[in-house]
């Protein structure tokens, strides 16, 4: 039997980006233990690359914001098929969950007056971004570790999960090990919250850190969870495009809430030539319109730089596609531009968007307040997950939780920008307190050793063929340049079922993948471990995509260009039937309560 260091808390948290953390600090003010794992050093999460804002109806820019009207724009921006209770909870908590963060020492930007300054962000109707620059992410981190550390959690640094265990139909704990010495950790907990964030490593063009292989999905979906609305994955339209070193370096979406144009290679600001029927009464018609409205003038619309994501990145993808692209295959993005209206811009830009400053001048030698920059879509953020209960986030399999970009439900079909912040932070602590509940109620399960040597003799499997298999990297390339092509911005059916035929080929090949070298700190040995959870995820968007035969939110394909009125009365649910099959279900939108009906009636 192999060796492993047993830990004993009530809650394990899995992930210490923001809504991990935030799960940790509720559970652990509810007085008990809690255990957090995070697959990097503490305060390195992805949750450090946002950058645009935290979005909560505070109303101190625009006092006719409030949490209905957030409600109404989260809605129309998933197209309907949000989990209503989660957009309303949402909106309603997201303000206390910002004061909060600012009582704990979070630093935000000020209005003259000292309150907590906001920014306007695509597809909200009102600037609604609390914000520090565009470093926002790292600011909550910085806040939440270092209260959280003071809270009693114990932290477990540069530990990767690779299974959860069970007792029936229980989770009672994950089999796991430290990165940095290969010894196995077994992890007994009478709650679990997965926290792992997203799944952009399944694609070659992406904003996602290294951490991002959707751990999280594929430890639910193997323990027997559902996964929902996994055909809807985010492509931010604004990411670097050139050197190619730096391609899919996410550019901020505050970049256009402070004026940045999108223009292709004529000159043309091309996103007035395509506004969607339903946000035309909300769009400007004109560009000083547009321009007015990022100056707070709260007469004017909002330009179409800021209309939803998905529609962005789509018309970015028209230009290039039709030959009005750049030179390196994108469009241009240009805040140099407000020069023309602003007689301190190169100041105002730097105080404005630092981040972006130095990030364009250290990798690309450009400086953006002279300047134009080449930007093209990047893989960003999955709107699917795990399926959660909406007010406790449990998941459908006994003591599992899952919160942030893990878990599904708030987003539909479409993550407006700024949403996804004030979504860890709201479902953090809810998770953290109903997993502390759970905990208090259940007693310990029990551990089964078969389960754990299980897992322990498919982690070193690699091992065992040194020298006989495929390098794992390769393999993750080839998925990465693969779900790209076919699984990409634009479907279609052939492609999609190329995807699956590559999928199940390379998921053989993953299976038989050696690695050279020993147990310490090896990356061979990780990536071949992530192949796993890599290929569950792509199969799980590959086949949802092929399900909804419509375009919807993120969702685009040419072979079906058009809404359904009957998929947009349906989610899409997958799982992992008794012979390992991957399982679709179409489940009802639930039907929304009159009240809320009503607001979004109001805010059409």
């Amino acid at each position: 039997m192999a060796e492993y260091q047993h830990h004993e808390h009530d809650v394990l948290v899995i992930g210490a980006g923001g809504a991990g953390l935030r799960a940790a600090i509720e559970a652990s003010s509810a007085g008990v233990s809690v255990g957090l794992v995070c697959k990097s050093l503490l305060g390195k999460a992805h949750t450090v690359m946002a950058e645009g804002g935290v979005a909560a109806a505070l109303a101190n820019v625009d006092d006719r914001d409030g949490w209905s009207v957030h409600f109404a724009d989260t809605m129309r921006g998933g197209q309907y098929l949000s989990n209503w209770r989660m957009a309303e909870l949402h909106a309603r908590e997201a303000p206390d969950r910002v004061r909060e963060l600012e009582a704990w020492g979070a630093l935000f930007d000020r209005t003259d007056d000292g309150r907590i300054l906001q920014r306007n962000f695509g597809g909200h109707k009102y600037p609604r971004l609390a914000h520090v620059g565009d470093r926002t992410g790292l600011e909550m981190i910085r806040t939440l570790q270092d209260y959280g550390i003071h809270q009693g959690m114990e932290v477990y640094m540069e530990h990767a999960i690779v299974a959860l265990l069970k007792d029936g139909d229980r989770v009672v704990g994950a089999f796991g090990y430290d990165r940095e010495r290969g010894r196995f950790r077994v992890f007994r907990a009478k709650a679990v919250i997965l926290a792992t964030g997203g799944i952009g490593r399944a694609f070659k063009i992406t904003s996602n850190s290294w951490e991002y292989t959707g751990d999280g999905h594929g430890l639910a979906y193997e323990a027997g969870a559902a996964l929902l609305d996994m055909e809807f994955v985010q492509f931010h339209p604004t990411g670097m495009v050139w050197p190619p070193s730096v391609r899919g370096i996410l550019v901020t979406e505050g970049v256009r809430g402070e004026g940045g144009t999108l223009t292709n290679s004529e000159g043309n600001r091309f996103m007035f030539d395509d506004i969607p029927d339903l946000y035309k009464n909300q769009t400007a018609d004109s560009p000083e319109e547009g321009w007015i409205y990022t100056q707070g003038d709260k007469e004017a619309r909002r330009p179409p730089e800021l209309l939803t994501r998905d529609h962005v990145a789509r018309c970015i993808v028209r230009e290039i596609r039709e030959g009005r692209g750049s030179p390196h295959d994108g469009v241009y993005l240009d805040i140099a531009w407000i020069k023309e209206k602003l007689p301190n811009a190169e100041e105002h830009i730097k105080r404005k968007l630092p981040s972006m400053y130095h990030q364009f001048k250290q990798l690309a030698d450009i400086d953006i307040t002279k300047e134009t920059m080449e930007v093209g879509p990047t893989t960003h953020y999955v709107m699917g997950g795990v399926l959660v209960d909406a007010d406790t986030q449990m998941s459908t399999v006994p003591g599992l939780f899952a919160a942030g970009e893990c878990a599904a439900g708030l987003h539909g079909a479409n993550r407006l920008g700024g949403n996804s912040l004030s979504d860890l932070l709201v479902f953090g602590q809810r998770a953290g307190r109903y997993a502390a509940e759970f905990a208090r109620e259940n007693g310990n399960g029990t551990i089964d050793d078969g389960q754990v040597e299980a897992a322990v003799g498919e982690t070193l499997a690699p091992f065992d063929r040194e020298n006989s298999g495929e390098n794992p990297f390769d393999i993750q390339y080839e998925l990465q340049d693969r779900m790209q092509e076919l699984v990409g911005i634009v479907r279609n059916e052939g492609d999609m079922q190329k995807a699956l035929e590559v999928i199940d080929e390379l998921r053989q090949r993953a299976q038989k993948v050696s690695v050279i070298g020993n147990r310490e700190y090896n990356p061979g040995w990780h990536t071949a471990l992530d192949l796993k959870f890599l290929m569950i995820v792509s199969e799980a968007v590959a086949r949802a995509a092929l399900e909804r035969k419509e375009s919807r939110g993120a969702h685009f394909r040419e072979d079906y260009e058009d809404k359904d009125e009957e998929f947009g009365n349906i989610n899409i649910t997958q799982h992992r039937n008794e012979n390992g099959e991957m399982v679709i279900n179409r489940i009802p939108v639930q039907s929304i309560r009159e009240d809320l009906a009503a607001i979004i009636e109001e805010n059409r």
